[in-house]
């Protein structure tokens, strides 16, 4: 049954915030509790936000945290909010978990902007994190995906099959 679920915040376009002065993106808070508040859910939820990086930025040793922190967790059900570039491959190292449904999902546009799929796609992921049987999956563009057979295709700026799945 699901009763409390983990969020586990990595930064990525999700989190991103637009400086004028900067003329660019940095990572700022975490904003996916404040939306879970604002929806008004139904179920209990903490977060942890790990690192705030782009995944563009995201190393080996972080994506071993990432692991180690989950792993360490008694919760069953865990959200991570990551970025798009390379959230295939923590997926991967995260499947090293068993006994936990962990679901990995972002946005293409940052979450404080108008239009942002970030509300869409944190709703699919957790449906899904709610539903599935213990594994790792993605939750992109209205899908739930396999890590293994899933990439990002940045020229159409969405996620697709590598295979027919």
């Amino acid at each position: 049954m699901f009763d409390q679920l983990l969020i586990v915040t990595t930064g990525g376009t999700i989190d991103k915030i637009y400086f004028d002065d900067k003329s660019d993106f940095q990572i700022g808070d975490p904003q996916i509790g404040r939306i879970l508040e604002e929806l008004g859910v139904g179920f209990r939820f903490s977060v942890i936000p790990i690192i705030r990086k782009d995944s563009l930025h995201i190393s080996e040793a972080d994506r071993e945290l990432i692991r180690a922190t989950i792993a360490a967790q008694a919760v069953k059900h865990v959200l991570v909010t990551h970025g798009t570039d390379t959230m295939v491959e923590t997926a991967k190292v995260l499947s090293q978990i068993a006994d936990k449904t962990i679901v990995l999902t972002g946005a293409l546009n940052p979450a404080r902007f108008r239009g942002s799929d970030a509300e869409f796609n944190i709703g699919t992921a957790v449906g899904a994190v709610q539903s599935l049987p213990p594994g790792v999956y993605i939750a992109m563009n209205g899908r739930i995906w396999d890590p293994a057979n899933v990439r990002k295709n940045v020229s159409a700026n969405r996620f697709e099959a590598t295979r027919a799945c």
